[in-house]
């Protein structure tokens, strides 16, 4: 069977935090002959999965590695500080990073967000993931400042979170390869933008009434232009009957 012949499907990327729901029930609803696969990855693997042909687009976290890569930001989360219930921090409505000065935050591995300079006081050793450092500042070890989805995505309920208003804030992305950009990968950055189905930055649609039926509107225009030429052409035997009469007249003898 050749490539052309196969059955068509999209595979997603996804990074944690990142939910693709409402846009997948659309995909189903407008394409629902074409499978649409997720796969979950890493917000550091992601670039990596695309240019290796592991998923046909991927919802990231900007900054990535954009060699051979197109990208188009969706929206920016709010950035904030996990700590736990019993925190201080906890009393207050958002935080800025120096009110963080004198607490240890974690920084973890797999962290997005780009500091000029990071808020606390450094841990010991970076926690290897999000999910280790939730572990570390429930056991009361110290402090983690990340984008909102990820702190709902490890929500606890001996933890809690507050708004850092000084904070970078995390962007996320549809990103895929510069050189693939597939009629299937048109349907969905149609989706991710809001395109209704008939758009005209979508899909070419074919016309509504073919082209064959517009001669008899065309008649009807021609009509007028025929009585004009009938009109004329009377106008124009009157004319010449008066062409004669103007014609030189004899000399009298």
């Amino acid at each position: 069977m050749t490539s052309s012949e196969e059955t068509p499907s999209f595979r997603l990327a996804y990074v944690p935090g990142v939910t693709p729901t409402k846009w997948v029930r659309i995909w189903n609803e407008r394409l629902p002959d074409v499978p649409l696969t997720l796969i979950g990855v890493s917000a550091a693997e992601a670039s990596d999965v695309l240019r290796g042909g592991g998923a046909d687009a991927g919802l990231v976290r900007l900054p990535i590695d954009r060699t051979g890569l197109s990208a188009i930001p969706l929206y920016t989360e709010t950035t904030v500080v996990v700590i736990p219930k019993d925190h201080v921090v906890a009393s207050v409505d958002e935080v800025s990073a120096e009110d963080l000065a004198d607490d240890i935050v974690l920084h973890p591995l797999d962290d997005t967000l780009e500091w000029e300079r990071r808020p606390g006081q450094p841990a010991i050793e970076r926690p290897a993931t999000t999910a280790d450092a939730i572990e570390l500042v429930a056991a009361g070890v110290g402090l983690l400042v990340v984008p909102q989805s990820l702190a709902r995505l490890h929500h606890r309920k001996d933890l809690t979170y507050r708004p850092v208003s000084d904070a970078p804030e995390s962007r996320v992305a549809l990103s895929w390869l510069e050189d693939e950009t597939t009629d299937l990968v048109e349907d969905f950055i149609g989706i991710v933008r809001g395109r209704t189905v008939n758009s005209s930055r979508g899909r070419p649609k074919p016309p509504a009434q073919p082209k064959g039926k517009r001669p008899e509107t065309g008649g009807a225009r021609r009509q007028p232009a025929a009585g004009k030429a009938a009109g004329k052409s009377a106008r124009s035997g009157s004319g010449g009957a008066k062409g004669g009469k103007r014609g030189k007249p004899r000399r009298r003898s």
